[in-house]
């Protein structure tokens, strides 16, 4: 709690245990057992200390459980006792199945309050968050925009490409007539060929892309919530994301 204090995070993380996916019934309640007893720690800190530059930081708690939904269910009961300005969803996405990383947000959602933001830790992919959002999800976090993207992959509303692929050799157009500035100004034969000649600059533009797209991804979902038509557009649009161009 002091390194968060001092680092000036606006959310403070509590220490928990991120358990395997394929963790055992009896080492997920030893680790959620764990996971409480650091959150109490860390409450009685947070409440000791003041921020440091002059403005409010808030604890986020993190509701661990694994893949059983009793010990998501006690974890979500009590992190919500606790009150805080947010809470957070973690130990999803770490090795089990998609569809029980669902099952598993839609059984904490049903706890935690709903007018707190819901911060689901380490997701993930355009359709992961999507499917979050309708369950309930707020906030994300991931790696995946610019690690895979210095791997060459990129994100698009019409699928992934994966950017070493001869086939974008001879292509011409822009990498994205839909996305940010840098889509239009550069072709996908020259991020290719970027990738090929192993250029650092063909992971700056792949990363920038990817990260343009997320933003626009959760942008058009706020715009689609507001309008009351989000579950309609995500059926029209989920599929696409997810297959390979």
């Amino acid at each position: 709690m002091d390194t968060e204090r001092i680092i000036g995070a606006d959310i403070m993380m509590a220490l928990d245990e991120c358990p395997p996916g394929e963790s055992d019934y009896q080492y997920a309640k030893k680790s959620l057992g764990l996971t409480q007893r650091w959150l109490d720690r860390c409450i009685k800190r947070f409440n000791e200390t003041e921020p440091l530059y002059g403005y409010k930081q808030s604890l986020f708690p993190i509701v661990q459980g694994c893949t059983f939904k009793d010990l998501r269910q006690e974890a979500a009961k009590h992190v919500a006792d606790k009150g805080a300005d947010g809470n957070a969803i973690g130990g999803l996405a770490v090795g089990e199945p998609t569809e029980v990383m669902y099952e598993m947000i839609e059984v904490v959602n049903e706890i935690l309050p709903k007018d707190k933001p819901r911060y689901l830790m380490g997701v993930g992919t355009p359709q992961n968050i999507l499917e979050a959002i309708e369950r309930g999800v707020d906030m994300f976090d991931c790696v995946m925009p610019t690690r895979n993207g210095r791997n060459a992959m990129l994100f698009t509303y019409n699928g992934t490409m994966n950017m070493r692929n001869k086939k974008w050799e001879k292509d011409f157009s822009p990498i994205d007539p839909d996305g940010c500035d840098i889509d239009r100004i550069h072709s996908k034969a020259y991020l290719h060929h970027l990738f090929k000649a192993q250029e650092l600059l063909a992971m700056q533009i792949a990363s920038i892309h990817n990260l343009a797209f997320y933003l626009r991804l959760v942008s058009d979902a706020r715009q689609h919530i507001e309008q009351g038509d989000f579950v309609m557009w995500k059926r029209s649009v989920i599929d696409n994301l997810g297959r390979r161009i």
